[in-house]
């Protein structure tokens, strides 16, 4: 350019060079924890001076801070620097049918209050119903925190079906009758007065595999979540594949040899004790089914069900033919499973599951359980509204 000034905004102008090194010397600060100027020149690649540079305007801005010295090395020890946790902070939400649990993080991930509020706890004549639980469950996660929700960058909600993008409207959910209002997403983020994600929950639970659980290190996975519903989450090539109306990964509905069909679709498979499909086979309640059948009407919970050896037998036959048909369709590289039927079976089932696995499907993916503690629906919201965040708020171009 003439005189040799730069255009803001175009590659390689030292405005996106000093954006592209703050935005990597963030990352690593979240991704390793605190580190010394000279640590984050060595991994960013950056001279002493431009590093220097770089913390100073990070510090300038909010971003960082510093936090005591470097111990344990001769010499002088070396000042460390980390995220600022008051950078900015989001909440995370997992909806069913008896209510929400929402939870609130600082910009590193750290969870700072939870909140369970049940559904019954909010009139059911409300108009506003829906988006009352969910702001009662964000405040009381807030107040746990001892934050204000001015403090909140935005919240990510995780609930069973999938927002259609052509209408906006939340599908194969049936048994959340008060979530299906063509204008949810704009209701919930006016109640909460902050931007708001829906996303479906089984995806948000494959999300925490990819980051924190069995999938890390996969770019093509499938996450089966078996538990009082039954869905999958489909990642291929790094990406959650959704379908045309959200609907990928429903396979609760899919036909199967010895499964009802479900001719009343979404409506139908939502019921636990009717309805067709793979959900029929191994969902929670026709587990506990079989537990009652093998063993005795004192079967109560899927675990008893499946201490029972014919139980236990015949649920790894039924997931293992449903999971061939998922095989034979995407070829992952890796079956995570997950839901209460995964855990309650445990390391038992899954060995079964792949002892039957063998032969129908050319594919041999490996499969693994899900270890992850706590709710995965929800940590996979908070990943995912940390992601979107960090990246307003690291953004320095």
């Amino acid at each position: 350019m003439p005189g040799g000034q730069s255009v803001p905004g175009i590659p390689g102008t030292p405005r996106v060079l000093r954006a592209m090194n703050d935005r990597a010397a963030l990352d690593l600060l979240v991704s390793r924890g605190p580190l010394t100027r000279t640590r984050i020149g060595e991994l960013t690649g950056l001279s002493k001076p431009t590093a220097s540079q770089l913390l100073a305007r990070l510090a300038a801005a909010g971003l960082v801070r510093t936090t005591g010295n470097e111990t344990g090395r001769p010499g002088p020890s070396a000042q460390l620097y980390e995220i600022n946790p008051a950078a900015a902070h989001v909440a995370a939400l997992a909806v069913d049918r008896l209510g929400g649990t929402a939870a609130v993080a600082d910009i590193t991930g750290q969870v700072l209050g939870e909140a369970r509020v049940g559904s019954d706890a909010i009139d059911g004549d409300a108009p506003d119903r829906t988006a009352g639980l969910v702001a009662r469950a964000v405040d009381e996660a807030l107040a746990r925190a001892g934050l204000e929700r001015a403090r909140l960058h935005g919240a990510v909600i995780g609930t069973p079906g999938a927002l259609d993008p052509r209408t906006g409207r939340l599908r194969y959910a049936p048994h959340l009758p008060d979530w299906h209002a063509r204008a949810l997403k704009e209701e919930l983020a006016e109640a909460l007065g902050m931007p708001v994600t829906l996303e479906n929950d089984v995806n948000l639970a494959a999300v925490a595999e990819q980051h924190d659980g069995a999938a890390q290190g996969f770019d093509d996975f499938v996450l089966v979540w078996a538990d009082k519903g039954v869905g999958a989450a489909l990642v291929l090539g790094g990406r959650l594949l959704r379908g045309a109306t959200g609907g990928a990964g429903e396979i609760g509905y899919m036909p199967l040899p010895g499964a009802p069909l479900s001719r009343g679709g979404a409506r139908d498979a939502a019921r636990p004790d009717a309805g067709g499909g793979f959900q029929r086979l191994v969902g929670a309640p026709s587990v506990i089914e079989l537990g009652r059948e093998y063993g005795s009407s004192d079967v109560r919970t899927v675990a008893e069900a499946l201490a029972l050896d014919a139980v236990r037998a015949e649920v790894a036959r039924r997931l293992a033919t449903g999971l061939a048909a998922v095989v034979a369709v995407v070829d992952p590289q890796l079956i995570v499973l997950s839901g209460e039927v995964a855990r309650a079976g445990g390391e038992a089932l899954r060995t079964l599951v792949e002892e039957e696995f063998t032969g129908l499907a050319l594919p041999r993916p490996a499969l693994r359980l899900s270890h992850l503690a706590g709710d995965p629906i929800l940590r996979g919201a908070l990943r995912t509204a940390l992601a979107a965040a960090r990246d307003a708020v690291f953004h320095t171009g």
